[in-house]
């Protein structure tokens, strides 16, 4: 049977650190995993509780069941001005008091290379996960700093140790 894995990236940019860490998992997951990417997080509507009604927009629609259908949900984010970007908050807003995400398993790589690793974006990410009922795994949501130079030309992170790692997170998320 086989599972899959909804792949959520925080940044809209398509060439981002966190892009290219999802784009690494998908190259790692076992035959017996599909990995879904959700990359229309730009098309989501701007969150208002008066439109969380039937009939909903297409891109929420889209959303749902793909939260519906996953076995696990990984997020990977950048920070921007010390928070969560503004566009995964506003995917999460649509996620909130759905029974798509109840009990749903959830986890996050944070790849910021930088001292304070932005904490704070992961901190606001786990709240926000909690509250919406998502199980969010301890040993799935790690910080594993990735430096640009870890990217190769393909895109995808090439150092050994790193794809060790994020394998690891994957693992625990999936089976733990």
């Amino acid at each position: 049977m086989t599972r899959h894995l909804l792949l959520i990236c925080g940044s809209l940019r398509s060439e981002s650190t966190n892009s290219s860490l999802l784009r690494t998992v998908e190259s790692l997951l076992p035959d017996d995993v599909a990995a879904d990417a959700f990359e229309a997080m730009g098309e989501l509507p701007h969150f208002n509780p008066d439109r969380d009604v039937d009939p909903l927009p297409a891109s929420v629609i889209d959303l749902r069941a793909r939260i519906q259908r996953a076995d696990a949900i990984l997020f990977s984010t950048p920070e921007y001005a010390g928070a969560m970007p503004g566009s995964l908050k506003n995917l999460l807003d649509w996620t909130v008091g759905g029974v798509e995400i109840t009990d749903k398993r959830a986890g996050w790589i944070n790849i910021s290379p930088n001292p304070d690793g932005a904490a704070r974006t992961y901190e606001s990410l786990t709240t926000v996960l909690r509250y919406t009922g998502a199980n969010v795994i301890d040993d799935a949501c790690v910080r594993i700093p990735v430096p640009r130079t870890s990217i190769g030309a393909d895109g995808l992170i090439d150092d050994p140790s790193l794809r060790a790692q994020i394998s690891a997170v994957v693992t625990s998320l999936l089976d733990g």
